[in-house]
C-alpha cells in the first residue's frame, strides 16, 4: 500500500510489519519533503512514526480517540488520516495547520498547540464514554517534555482515583522537550530508559502461583496483598512512582520497533484501568542532521534536504528582538549579579540561551511550568533577587491567577517579558500573542510597555528591572528595525511617557510597540493626500501619558489608535477609557485585531485579511472622518 493511497487510518489494519515500515519510510519521506520547502516542525513527528503506525493498527479510528499533546509530534497522524495530498499546504494560508485542530479532520479530536492538556482532556473523554455507556478506547500521547506541565501531573494524579477507568497514556520519551526537558521527572526517566521492561511481573506472578498444589485458582487473600507490592519492587523506579499514583506502567518500550508496540500497546488496551506505557523514541528519527541537533531542528524554516542547512534570505534580514534581548540581558547580567533570567523550556525561542551558555548561575529553565516560574520570580524577588521572566505571550495566558495573586496584589519587582506578542504567522490561533495588552491592563500595579524598535528594546528593558514593581514588556516575533543599539550604557525611561514623533493638526495618531513604524508609514501616505497627522509612540499602555495625550486629543478632536492586539480591552479601549474619564466626548478610531481567531498565515497575509497593513489603515482613517481634501 502506498501512503497517498490511506484516506483512512482503518486501512492499516492487516498490514504486516514489513508494510508498515515501508509507510513509516514514506511519512518520513513526505514529511522532509514538505517542511524542507515550506518550513515546520520537523523532529517532533519524526520520531513519532513508528509509535503512531503501531498504535493505530490496534485501535478502531471510527470509535476509539487519541488525544496528542501539543501537535507538533503529529505530522504523522495527518498524513495517516486523509491529508496526504493536502500536506503541501501545511502551515500556510488556508491550508493544513500546524497542530490539531476539530474543525478540520475528524480525527483531531481534540485541537491543541499548548502543552500538557492531553491527558486531561482524553480523562475527560474517557469519562463521558462511561457516562454514556459506551466502550470506545481513550489515548492520549504526551512527551516527556510536556509531562513536566503542572497540568499533565494533575490529570494524572485524577485518572489515578478511577481504577475501572480503561484509559491508556503513552509517555512518548525522546529526553527532549524543544529544549532538553529539566527537573527531577527528567532525571528519573533517564535512570529508567535502560531498566528492563518486566510490566508482564504482576500476571506471571499469578499465573504461577495458581499453578501450587492445594491453591489452585483462588488466590489467598496474603498473596493478593503482596501481589501489587511485588510487582513495584521489580518495575523501574519511575514506573513505581506511576503504579502508585494508580496507573499499571509498562515499559521502557523501543519506540521504533512496530512489532514490540503492537504487542505492548494490545496488551494494555486488555487491561480495563489506567495504564502509562512507557515508549523510548529518537527525536529527528531518520534524519541525521535532525537526529544530531534535536533543539535546531525542532523547527525549521525552508532547508536543502541533502545538506540539512537553511537556504538564506534573499534579503539579508536585521536582528531579531528575541536575540537583540538576549544580547542586553546578557551584558546586564555580567554586571549585576542579582539579575536572573528565567525561562519555561524556552530558552533558544526567547534569547535566554546566550545567557544559559555564558552565566548558568543566572538562568534557570523551568520546564513547560509556566505558573511555577512566575511565583518562583515572586519568591525570588521576596529576598533581593531581580527575576526576568521570558515566555511567549500565548504560553504567560496560563499564569494568569500568578500574575495577579502572587505578583500584582504583592506589588513584586518582577520584569515579564512577552516574546512573540501580537501576530505570529504560521502557528495560527494557538500561538498569536494578541491577547496579552487586554489580559495584562486588568492587573493591579502592573506597568505594561511596548517599544518602537529594537534600541527602545534596550531601554525598556534596563527600566524594567530598576523598577521597584511588578512590569510586562511585550516584544514582538521576528527581526527588529535594524536600528542601531548600544552593547551598554541605555539610557532608563521615565514610566508612562510616551513621545511625539509627528506633529500634525488634521488627525491624532496614538499608536503602540510594534504598530509605531505602520503608523509613520501609514502618516506618509496620509500627507501625500494632504492631510496632516500627528504621531504619538505611547510606549506605556498602563500607565498612559494623559499629559501629552489630553491636550492633543483636546485640541485635534480626532483620534487614532494602532495596536497589535485584540481590540476588545486592548490599547484602544485604554485610550477611550482615558478620554471619557476626563470629559473629552471626541470620535475615536480603533485600529487592531478585531474579536476574531488569527488562523495560520504569513504575518503580512494575516495583516492584510485584518485591514493592518498602511495602505488600508490610512484609506479607513480618511473614510471614517471624512478628511478628504483638495491638493
Amino acid at each position: 500500500m502506498l501512503l497517498s493511497e490511506l484516506s483512512h487510518p482503518n486501512q492499516l489494519h492487516g498490514l504486516t510489519v514489513s508494510q508498515l515500515e515501508e509507510i513509516a519510510c514514506q511519512i518520513r519521506e513526505r514529511h522532509l519533503q514538505v517542511v524542507s520547502t515550506s518550513g515546520g516542525h520537523l523532529g517532533p513527528g519524526l520520531g513519532v512514526v513508528e509509535l503512531t503506525l503501531a498504535l493505530y493498527q490496534t485501535l478502531d479510528l471510527d470509535f476509539d480517540k487519541v488525544v496528542w499533546d501539543v501537535g507538533h509530534q503529529a505530522y504523522p497522524h495527518k498524513l495517516v488520516t486523509g491529508r496526504f495530498n493536502e500536506f503541501d499546504s501545511l502551515r500556510q494560508q488556508k491550508g493544513i495547520a500546524g497542530y490539531l485542530k476539530r474543525s478540520e479532520s475528524i480525527f483531531d479530536h481534540f485541537g491543541a498547540g499548548h502543552a500538557s492538556t492531553s491527558i486531561s482532556a482524553a480523562l475527560g473523554m474517557a469519562i463521558a464514554r462511561d457516562a454514556k455507556g459506551e466502550n470506545h478506547k481513550c489515548v492520549a500521547v504526551i512527551g516527556d517534555g510536556a509531562l513536566t506541565g503542572g497540568m499533565a501531573l494533575e490529570a494524572i494524579n485524577h485518572a489515578g482515583t478511577l481504577p475501572e477507568t480503561p484509559f491508556l497514556v503513552i509517555l512518548n520519551d525522546n529526553d527532549m522537550s524543544i529544549s532538553p526537558p529539566v527537573g527531577a521527572l527528567s532525571t528519573y526517566l533517564n535512570k529508567v530508559r535502560l531498566s528492563p521492561p518486566l510490566q508482564f511481573l504482576s500476571n506471571s506472578v499469578q499465573e504461577s502461583v495458581k499453578n501450587i498444589p492445594l491453591i489452585g485458582k483462588d488466590l489467598p487473600e496474603e498473596l493478593k496483598t503482596i501481589k501489587g507490592s511485588v510487582r513495584r519492587l521489580a518495575v523501574p523506579k519511575v514506573g513505581a512512582v506511576f503504579e502508585e499514583l494508580g496507573f499499571t506502567y509498562m515499559g521502557p518500550i523501543q519506540g521504533h520497533d512496530i512489532s514490540n508496540l503492537i504487542n505492548t500497546f494490545n496488551a494494555a488496551h486488555r487491561l480495563k484501568k489506567p495504564v502509562l506505557v512507557h515508549v523510548v523514541t529518537t527525536k529527528g528519527k531518520g534524519y541525521p542532521y535532525a537526529e544530531a541537533d534535536q533543539v535546531g531542528y525542532h523547527a525549521q524554516s525552508s532547508f536543502n534536504l541533502t545538506t540539512g542547512k537553511s537556504i538564506p534570505s534573499s534579503k539579508p534580514k536585521p536582528v531579531s528582538y528575541s536575540k537583540i534581548f538576549g544580547q542586553t540581558l546578557l551584558k546586564i547580567c555580567e554586571q549585576d549579579s542579582k539579575v536572573i533570567g528565567i525561562t519555561a523550556a524556552m530558552a533558544t525561542g526567547t534569547g535566554l540561551d546566550l545567557l544559559q551558555k555564558n552565566i548558568p548561575e543566572q538562568y534557570i529553565d523551568v520546564g513547560i511550568a509556566e505558573q511555577h516560574a512566575v511565583t518562583l520570580a515572586a519568591g525570588m524577588s521576596c529576598d533581593g533577587l531581580k527575576p526576568v521572566v521570558a515566555i511567549y505571550s500565548t504560553f504567560l495566558q496560563r499564569a494568569f491567577d500568578q500574575l495577579i495573586h502572587d505578583v500584582g496584589i504583592q506589588n513584586l519587582p518582577v520584569s515579564f517579558v512577552l516574546d512573540r506578542a501580537g501576530i505570529v504567522g504560521a502557528d495560527g490561533p494557538t500561538h498569536q500573542g494578541q491577547y496579552d495588552i487586554s489580559y495584562m491592563r486588568s492587573i493591579p500595579n502592573f506597568v505594561l510597555m511596548a517599544p518602537k524598535d529594537e534600541a527602545e528594546l534596550q531601554r525598556m528593558l534596563i527600566t524594567s528591572i530598576n523598577h521597584k514593581g511588578p512590569t510586562a514588556l511585550r516584544i514582538p516575533r521576528g527581526s527588529g528595525r535594524g536600528v542601531a543599539v548600544m552593547d551598554e550604557g541605555w539610557e532608563p525611561l521615565n514610566i508612562g511617557e510616551g513621545e511625539i514623533l509627528e506633529d500634525g493638526e488634521d488627525i491624532l495618531i496614538v499608536a503602540y510597540g510594534s504598530m509605531v513604524s505602520s503608523a509613520i508609514e501609514t502618516s506618509k501616505l496620509l500627507k501625500d493626500k494632504n492631510i496632516s497627522p500627528c504621531v504619538i509612540n505611547a510606549r506605556f499602555v498602563r500607565p498612559l501619558d494623559k499629559d501629552l495625550i489630553l491636550p492633543l486629543a483636546n485640541k485635534i478632536k480626532k483620534v487614532v489608535t494602532m495596536e497589535e492586539g485584540t481590540l476588545i480591552g486592548g490599547f484602544g479601549s485604554a485610550i477611550v477609557e482615558l478620554l471619557n474619564d476626563n470629559d473629552i466626548n471626541i470620535p475615536v478610531f480603533r485600529i487592531g485585531i478585531p474579536d476574531v481567531l488569527v488562523d495560520h498565515a504569513s504575518p503580512d497575509q494575516s495583516k492584510t485579511q485584518l485591514g493592518l497593513m498602511p495602505n488600508q489603515m490610512s484609506e479607513n482613517i480618511i473614510n471614517r472622518f471624512n478628511l478628504i481634501k483638495n491638493f
